[in-house]
């Protein structure tokens, strides 16, 4: 088992607090294994298993707690027989009608600590934000990094090269069930296919009453035939109506945002250096792996400008960082990274090939006089660095630890 210890570190400091810490994210991503490697740090703090009870409301097991009021009774019954501070975790909870009251009951009547997980990001945060104002704290949990990619690959080889694993990373993307598969190429790609329509159905049709589902798939190829690329809701409207299919903008930007509770997608905002403003035109989505991408399209290879793009925007967001692209005049900067008062640029491309490649990529930082870092990320295996710029290659990038 993967430790994913850069998730510990942020949830330790709310163990036993009397808060509630919400795991989301995409459908096989991990949570329920964070739940397990909680439970652990929870033990290794002296708590005892007989303090825990657990819910997975994905099993038939549970189908009777479906309810609001009927989790609630079950967990009186059983919270009754535990002595001390009883630590509470339910995996999935969507499942459960009007799960939100009760948490929010147990909350408040119990001497608990909970943890809730959850695939679909509006759900959550829409009924938190109304029962549990202030009271809840919320982790993305994503599929695997690229490190924490070699580290399943290390449990089953004595000797990696991170050259060879990152080319089948950049296929493969991360999510942790493929680790099981041993990564075979058409097992994974047959896993990834079940995820997306699995995502699709429970997260994004049924949750949203999506009826036109094929014009929903249409938008969905769009997207992943275009991650890192501006869009807007009048250009995939405007390539519909190329496929005599005509649907408003206002459609369109319902099922790309019911995408993006779903996780399949993450939408970044273009920030104006100039204006010193967030434009509300023109976002970027990139795939929460790309692997899914590989798996639907199968183009990652010769889309390899983009993967890496969308490599390492996931990177920057698994960090904790807030991310957004710049807009500096009529050029564009891939991403502008904040955690706290920390503030990076960072520039990504395939390969540096040519004065032109090297002066554009080097030269969108010339009229940016602060002094935060600026970096250009790259696959070349030498140190192009200058005027202050820092270039590094980007396998080294994804594995460094001063981010």
């Amino acid at each position: 088992m993967i430790q994913r210890e850069r998730y510990i570190d942020k949830i330790k400091p709310f163990i036993g607090k009397d808060i509630i810490k919400v795991l989301t994210g995409i459908r096989r991503s991990g949570k329920s294994v964070m739940l397990q490697l909680i439970q652990e740090e929870i033990r290794s703090q002296g708590i005892a298993d007989t303090q825990f009870i657990s819910f997975n409301f994905e099993s038939l097991e549970n189908a009777d707690f479906c309810t609001a009021d009927s989790l609630y009774q079950e967990l009186k019954k059983r919270i009754s027989s535990v002595q001390g501070k009883v630590y509470l975790f339910f995996d999935e909870i969507q499942e459960v009608e009007q799960w939100e009251k009760c948490i929010n009951s147990v909350r408040v009547d119990f001497d608990c600590d909970i943890y809730i997980t959850g695939s679909n990001a509006k759900l959550l945060s829409g009924e938190l934000a109304t029962y549990l104002g202030g009271r809840y704290v919320e982790f993305v949990v994503f599929p695997f990094s690229f490190e924490e990619y070699l580290e399943s690959i290390k449990q089953e080889k004595e000797e990696v090269s991170v050259t060879e694993e990152f080319k089948n990373y950049l296929e493969m993307g991360g999510m942790p069930f493929l680790m099981n598969l041993r990564y075979d190429k058409d097992a994974s790609m047959q896993y990834l296919r079940d995820i997306y329509n699995s995502v699709l159905l429970k997260d994004v049709v049924q949750r949203n009453n999506i009826r036109d589902v094929e014009l929903l798939e249409r938008m969905i190829l769009y997207l992943l035939d275009n991650v890192g690329h501006s869009f807007s809701a009048r250009s995939i409207s405007n390539y519909l109506k190329q496929e005599n299919r005509k649907v408003s903008a206002e459609t369109i930007l319902n099922y790309s945002k019911a995408c993006c509770d779903a996780y399949l997608f993450i939408q970044l905002r273009r920030e104006d250096l100039q204006g010193k403003k967030i434009l509300s035109v023109n976002e970027k989505y990139y795939s929460v792996d790309h692997g899914l991408r590989e798996s639907i399209l199968g183009t990652n290879a010769r889309n390899i400008d983009q993967i890496l793009e969308n490599i390492v925007c996931m990177e920057l967001l698994r960090r904790g960082y807030t991310v957004t692209i710049g807009k500096n005049g009529e050029k564009e900067i891939d991403f502008i990274a904040q955690k706290n008062k920390d503030k990076l640029y960072i520039q990504v491309a395939y390969l540096l090939v040519g004065s032109g490649t090297i002066e554009r990529e080097f030269g969108i930082y010339d009229s940016i006089r602060d002094h935060y870092p600026k970096y250009v990320l790259s696959l070349d295996e030498f140190d192009m660095s200058r005027d202050g710029i820092k270039h590094l290659n980007i396998r080294d990038f994804l594995l460094s630890k001063e981010f």
